[in-house]
C-alpha cells in the first residue's frame, strides 16, 4: 500500500515538475521578445490642467519633459514642481502597470514576482516567498 502512495506522490511531483519546465521553457523562448518589449516602453502622462506632459521609460526614467508656456503664467513654482512630480509619478505608475502586463504572459498568476510588479510592496513578496518555501519544506517532511 505505501508503494501505492509513493507512486500517487510521484505522480503527482511528476506533473508539477512538467509544468516548471512548461514555464520555464516558454519564458526561455521568449526572453528576448519580452526584453525588447519591455526595453521599447515608454509611457506619457498628462497633468489635470494639461500644461504638463511626462514621458518615462521601462525603468521609470524621466525621458522628456513638455511644459505649456501657459504653465508659467498658470503656477508659481512651488505649484509647477509639485505638477510636475506628479505627473512625472502617473507615467511612472502606468509603466509599472503596462511591465506587469507583459510579464503576466510569461509568469504564473500567482507568482510572488507579478504580485510585487503590481502592487510595488515588497514585504508582500518576500512573505509569498517564506510561505511558499515553508510549504515545500513541510511536504518534503511528509
Amino acid at each position: 500500500m505505501a508503494r501505492v502512495a509513493d507512486r500517487g506522490a510521484n505522480d503527482a511531483l511528476r506533473t508539477r515538475l512538467d509544468e516548471v519546465y512548461r514555464q520555464y521553457a516558454r519564458l526561455r523562448d521568449g526572453m528576448g521578445q519580452l526584453q525588447q518589449r519591455l526595453a521599447s516602453v515608454r509611457l506619457s502622462a498628462e497633468s489635470e490642467d494639461r500644461l504638463v506632459v511626462a514621458t518615462v521609460g521601462a525603468r521609470g526614467q524621466l525621458i522628456d519633459l513638455r511644459l505649456d508656456p501657459a504653465v508659467y503664467r498658470k503656477h508659481d513654482p512651488d505649484s509647477l514642481a509639485a505638477t510636475i512630480v506628479a505627473t512625472v509619478a502617473a507615467a511612472t505608475q502606468r509603466v509599472g502597470a503596462e511591465i506587469a502586463a507583459a510579464m503576466a504572459e510569461y509568469l504564473p498568476p500567482d507568482s510572488p514576482t507579478l504580485q510585487y510588479l503590481r502592487s510595488g510592496d515588497l514585504n508582500a513578496m518576500a512573505a509569498a516567498f517564506d510561505a511558499r518555501t515553508t510549504t515545500a519544506k513541510t511536504d518534503d517532511q511528509r
